[in-house]
């Protein structure tokens, strides 16, 4: 599976990588935001979503309590999932996931809370600090990792 790496020394780069990727992204898509607390998770799907719906001052708060938020882009919908609260993977079910997957894109945060559930066909975005700069490793099918 293709494999690219980047820098991302600052958040105007978390931006960058978020508008190419939201170029990219079609329904159907799931995206896989991994990393430790702190990593740019949430900055990284802010920066999709507003690149998605073509406004760089949308508000896109956390989903960390309400687990899950949707935004209608001109590319569709876009379901924002943050699952590190979440006890089960089944619990997701209850959060429209099925919904999500059948007509929209979908950004998870916290991945791994998904079990067996996560998809094998999805973007990895794994972020990463370190002592000078965040990097992230994407890993996926050619037109999301390359394009």
């Amino acid at each position: 599976m293709p494999t690219f790496s980047l820098p991302l020394p600052d958040e105007a780069a978390t931006e960058r990588l978020g508008a190419s990727l939201a170029r990219r992204l079609r329904p159907g898509d799931v995206v896989a935001l991994e990393g430790d607390l702190g990593a740019g998770k949430t900055t990284l799907a802010r920066a999709i979503l507003r690149a998605a719906a073509g406004d760089p001052k949308l508000i896109v708060p956390s989903p960390t309590f309400t687990l899950v938020e949707v935004y209608d882009t001109p590319k569709g919908n876009f379901w924002h999932f943050d699952l590190y609260r979440l006890e089960a993977p089944e619990q997701v079910f209850e959060l429209g996931w099925e919904e999500a997957r059948a007509d929209g894109v979908v950004l998870v945060e916290w991945p791994e809370r998904l079990g067996s559930l996560l998809p094998k066909s999805r973007l990895r975005v794994a972020l990463s600090v370190g002592e000078k700069e965040r990097q992230a490793t994407l890993v996926g099918e050619e037109r999301l990792v390359n394009g």
